[in-house]
């Protein structure tokens, strides 16, 4: 099945059901882990503002089979629940944080033991994000959006986001739940976005839209097990603070040049 028709299916199936897990995707497309990781950020990526020809921002509110809009589309949309005129410009460093293996861990335990697996993960990531005053701004399946500067503000900001990588590795090297070892996939950018409230009807969330979530989740892309990869802008914010290890420039989807990124090594 082409991408852009499980994409469509996949938005279609989340408006109907408010979530589904990767797994379950997994299995009905019968897609691979490579297929799936390029699902999980466009499905990030579905979640953008686009302006009418007045400028005016629009929040897509899409009924089940629509299609989300392209970023920066200049044409009115279809289904506009609301203006958003809270939405507030700032700078933020955004985290990615994913489970390694989780598919696999999910197709070979028992589907209550694997749920025990997830909530000690997120129990034990939660308590560490909140120590530097991160904020968990979505649970995504195995993965979680985390925004340092948001809703409060700090001048160390990027500091934090790169501490708390390094102490989640070493968090989660000590969690162990139904024998299985969990290990997790960083990626950390810095940038400006547009902070409001998203969602329809009664499911509404605050959610920071522009490029740096994406290039933040395509940066956790690249990184490896147990490994945290931050942006050359976090770098610049963070450099004489971390030990790192330059890993050259990369190529990221969506972005026409090649980005310096860099592996965190320890203080």
């Amino acid at each position: 099945m082409e991408f852009e028709a499980v994409l469509e299916q996949t938005i279609a199936l989340l408006q109907r059901q408010g979530r589904i897990s990767y797994g379950a995707l997994k299995r009905r497309f019968q897609l691979d882990d490579a297929y799936l990781e390029d699902l999980k950020v466009e499905l990030i990526e579905a979640q953008q503002l686009a302006r009418d020809e007045n400028g005016r921002i629009l929040v897509w509110a899409g009924e089940t089979g629509s299609q989300p809009p392209a970023r920066d589309a200049q044409v009115a949309l279809p289904h506009v629940e609301r203006r958003t005129p809270d939405a507030e410009r700032r700078q933020l460093t955004v985290m990615f944080c994913d489970l390694v293996d989780s598919t696999l861990l999910a197709s070979q335990l028992d589907p209550e033991d694997w749920r025990e697996v997830v909530r000690a993960y997120q129990e034990t990531a939660a308590a560490v994000i909140q120590r530097f005053d991160g904020h968990i701004a979505q649970y995504l399946g195995d993965g979680l959006l985390v925004y340092f500067g948001y809703p409060q503000a700090h001048e160390d900001d990027a500091r934090r986001a790169v501490r708390t990588g390094l102490d989640l590795l070493e968090a989660m090297g000590l969690t162990q739940h139904y024998g299985v070892q969990l290990a997790v996939r960083i990626g950390i950018h810095t940038g400006v976005v547009v902070v409001g409230e998203m969602g329809g009807g009664s499911r509404q969330e605050q959610l920071a839209l522009g490029d740096t979530p994406n290039v933040a989740a395509r940066i956790q892309g690249l990184a490896t097990p147990d490994t945290v990869v931050i942006s050359p802008t976090t770098f610049q914010l963070v450099r004489g603070f971390f030990l790192y290890q330059d890993l050259g420039t990369r190529a990221l989807k969506g972005l026409s040049t090649p980005v310096q990124v860099y592996h965190i090594l320890g203080d």
